[in-house]
């Protein structure tokens, strides 16, 4: 006898595409950790003028244009460092566009105060790539020479020589977007099972301080076939059979609270531990080629201006860095940020702007305490270095 389908009885996996709309394979370590996933197929509909001698709407003729949209929501958990990615990492690289860049670790040769960091061998890492030690996440500012690099800020204890400086991965902009494959199976085998194909984030938003540390992404897709009405349509997907799903393997679901992390603004970035809730949006300001003669689907994403924001609220206190923000904000003059999310290896995110004008903030005095709430503050760059995300 038919039953209901529980909700919980659903597993994702994510991986991106060779080429646009070219379904990945995947395996039990594209298994990503999801609160929701949403999709959305409209069809085209235009006014039908032709005479019909009434006034009932006729229908419109099949293999008209299609347009799908998505959202998935996830959430920070561990990154098992001994793989060459987080399992939701397509999803970051499908928004911010770049080749993961994967610092393996060294051994600290001397540190400074101000975040000086020389390393035993040459280092190889590059401006904007990230390292990780005693459960802090830090980005590369400026490379000093090959063994010696500047930290955008310094560790809160500084590793001693000898010490190892931990793995990091980073992802950073590029001018293009790749596509990702997004896997939605049920329980049980019979229910129907989805599969979006060449995915494209148009937007991503990383949320603090919220019960659990949230993920967003959400944009457009090629298309969503699934396994009851699959037929093999190869200039779809190039599958002959809907995929079946791998065998579940081992899953972490480890998660980290929203509370955990640091918080680094100012133009001489300090601490803060007044934040109440921030944000950082990525929009690429997406378009897909689906107006061209010859195909109902999309053929192809275009990538637009990037805009990166930052939002964020902190209690207001009468102390210079506070007010130096303030200060910021009036004159016009750009100021660091960066977010930390979690405290402990393996369960680390850092989210780097190296520059960004704050709004003015605006003043909440509905409640006990004085709030600023800095709105939407773009930040800017020279070359596809305004963000930087990296896992540690």
């Amino acid at each position: 006898m038919a039953s209901y389908i529980s909700s919980n009885a659903n597993r994702f996996y994510t991986a991106l595409e060779s080429a646009y709309g070219q379904v990945p394979a995947i395996t039990a370590a594209n298994r990503i950790p999801a609160l929701k996933l949403t999709v959305r197929q409209q069809l085209e509909v235009a006014d039908r003028k032709d005479k019909t001698g009434s006034r009932t709407f006729t229908g419109v003729p099949a293999g008209g244009r299609r347009q799908t949209s998505f959202e998935v929501r996830t959430l920070l958990t561990n990154w098992q460092q001994g793989t060459s990615n987080p399992s939701y990492g397509p999803l970051f690289q499908a928004a911010m566009g770049g080749t993961p860049a994967l610092f393996a670790g060294g051994t600290a040769a001397s540190t400074t105060g101000n975040g000086r960091l020389a390393f035993a061998a040459p280092h190889g890492l590059s401006a904007g790539q990230a390292v990780s030690s005693g459960g802090e996440i830090r980005f590369v500012a400026t490379i000093i020479d090959a063994q010696t690099v500047q930290l955008n800020v310094p560790f809160t204890a500084p590793p001693t020589p000898g010490a190892p400086v931990g793995a990091a991965i980073t992802y950073a902009p590029a001018t293009e977007l790749p596509s990702f494959g997004i896997f939605d199976y049920w329980d049980p085998s019979t229910a129907v099972q989805r599969l979006l194909c060449g995915g494209s984030v148009d937007q991503m938003e990383i949320d603090l301080n919220g019960d659990y540390h949230e993920f967003r992404f959400s944009g457009q897709a090629r298309d969503v076939v699934d396994s009851v009405s699959f037929a093999s349509k190869p200039g779809a997907t190039q599958l002959q059979t809907f995929p079946a799903e791998p065998a579940v393997g081992a899953f972490d679901y480890t998660i980290v609270p929203g509370n955990l992390g640091e918080a680094w603004l100012g133009t001489a970035p300090t601490q803060f531990f007044t934040i109440t809730s921030a944000s950082v949006v990525v929009k690429n300001g997406l378009d897909t080629r689906f107006k061209e003669f010859g195909s109902s689907l999309p053929q192809a994403i275009s990538p637009g201006d990037r805009t990166v924001t930052a939002a964020f609220e902190l209690y207001s206190q009468n102390d210079p860095n506070t007010q130096g923000l303030y200060q910021a904000a009036r004159q016009e003059t750009p100021i660091s940020a960066m977010f930390q999310l979690g405290e402990s290896q393996g369960q680390l995110v850092g989210v780097y702007l190296p520059s960004v004008i704050p709004a003015v903030p605006e003043f909440d005095d509905s409640k006990n305490r004085l709030q600023w709430k800095f709105r939407s503050s773009r930040a800017q760059g020279t070359l596809n270095n305004e963000i930087a995300v990296a896992f540690a």
